[in-house]
């Protein structure tokens, strides 16, 4: 099984679903109109590709792209064929918003939640959706880009002392 292979499978079953393409460290990342990354991940996993080991969901936040400001990140895995792959959705913050996978995978179920909680990008469909790592009373999620780094109420450091 070959990058190119899979690349143009998925083209050819979902011609309008494919936005882009690369391969860094010949690793194969495709990214997906949002409204398409449930059904190829289903065809990728009931194919004869065998994508049927889910590695992981990520989320990723760039705060000055409006339309592309959320990035949901697939990685699964065909054990059969020891084939990786990577596949990368993303949404505005207006209706930040995918299908849920956990009928394909009960791992995402735990995966989903964290991007949530971490994200605040929901799942639709997704059978038990409130923070899993976070208190739910938080209210914020922590790994967006629009909070400082550091707590400046502290008093215990010296920047001088990191270099800064």
């Amino acid at each position: 099984m070959t990058n190119e292979l899979v690349l143009e499978a998925i083209s050819r079953e979902f011609p309008e679903a494919v936005v882009d393409s690369s391969t860094p460290h010949g690793l194969l990342t495709i990214e997906l109109k949002k409204e398409e990354i449930k059904k190829v991940i289903h065809y990728l996993k009931e194919s004869s590709y065998e994508f049927i080991f889910l590695t992981d969901i990520c989320g990723i936040h760039y705060p000055d792209d409006k339309e592309k400001e959320f990035g949901v990140i697939y990685h699964l895995h065909s054990l059969i064929n020891n084939f990786r792959l990577r596949l990368k959705a993303f949404i505005p913050k207006k209706n930040a918003e995918l299908e849920s996978i956990t009928n394909l995978y009960s791992g995402a179920n735990w995966m989903e939640r964290e991007t949530f909680d971490f994200y605040g990008i929901k799942f639709k469909g997704h059978p038990d959706m409130r923070p899993i790592l976070n208190m739910e009373d938080l209210g914020y999620h922590p790994m967006l880009k629009e909070y400082r780094l550091e707590d400046g109420s502290r008093t215990d450091k010296n920047d001088a002392m990191f270099g800064r």
